[in-house]
């Protein structure tokens, strides 16, 4: 039997079933309402996500970041020095090239940039009780100088009870409801498309048993440019062709999909 700490996510994603799933997918996902997103049940290797659960801190264990407000109560840590080991590798892997690529084939937005920093990331836990208000996100990285675009949650969370609550409410872009509702059920990716309208929040308190807790490992991702901007004033600027090396890494990734 293998051991958590025999378990390693490195490489976890040049398994070519994902660049297929990716493209499989862009359809539904770049379709979907109120706002692009999809989400993926079993997506790790089982032993993989129970290594992960299994390695998650519990409220006691780490020093977390605590929010208690009117908006949200839950704990959250970005800083990985705080994680344990498992994690920490598992939160990288999430920021690889094999899965930007990934995500880049599935949502259709080219030039994303991982958070090596975790700002507003990292891995965030929820005890009976706690909730986070419907909202939309914030969408600049001070560090990166980067506009937010892609929200990536997965859920290691065995044995969760749809009766506990803690769904993932998808809002509408008037907010007169919320439009979808995914639980954090064992080994669910989500991801979405964040903008100004991107409404989303597990708003009701959590009424899971006492010792249970809603475990997510959050990732965000970003473009230095987007469509919807103006540009400054400037003079001629003079153009230079696109990469060639830049262009054929999306054109390989999507290549392996063939080998799924």
């Amino acid at each position: 039997m293998q051991t958590t700490t025999s378990i390693q996510p490195m490489g976890t994603f040049d398994d070519p079933r994902y660049a297929k799933l990716a493209l499989e997918s862009a359809g539904t996902y770049q379709s979907a309402e109120p706002f692009p997103h999809i989400a993926f049940p079993d997506f790790l290797p089982a032993s993989l996500a129970q290594a992960v659960a299994d390695a998650f801190p519990g409220p006691n264990s780490i020093e977390w970041i605590i929010r208690d407000n009117e908006h949200n109560l839950k704990r959250y840590q970005h800083d990985e020095t705080m994680m344990p080991p498992l994690l920490r590798a598992m939160l990288r892997e999430f920021n690889s090239r094999q899965f930007v690529l990934f995500l880049e084939a599935l949502t259709g937005i080219d030039n994303l940039i991982p958070d090596p920093y975790f700002i507003g990331g990292g891995i965030h836990l929820s005890q009976p009780g706690d909730f986070l208000k419907v909202h939309a996100d914030f969408n600049w990285h001070h560090k990166l100088h980067a506009h937010r675009r892609v929200n990536v949650l997965f859920y290691p969370n065995p044995g969760w009870q749809d009766a506990w609550g803690g769904a993932l409410e998808l809002w509408d872009k008037e907010m007169k409801s919320a439009q979808k509702r995914y639980f954090p059920r064992f080994n669910q990716l989500l991801v979405f498309n964040t903008d100004e309208h991107s409404n989303h929040g597990h708003p009701h308190a959590l009424s899971c048993p006492p010792g249970q807790v809603r475990r997510t490992l959050n990732l965000y991702y970003y473009t230095t440019k987007t469509t919807e901007e103006v540009a400054s004033p400037h003079f001629t600027l003079y153009k230079t062709e696109a990469s060639p090396f830049a262009t054929q890494l999306g054109t390989d990734y999507r290549k392996t999909a063939e080998r799924g």
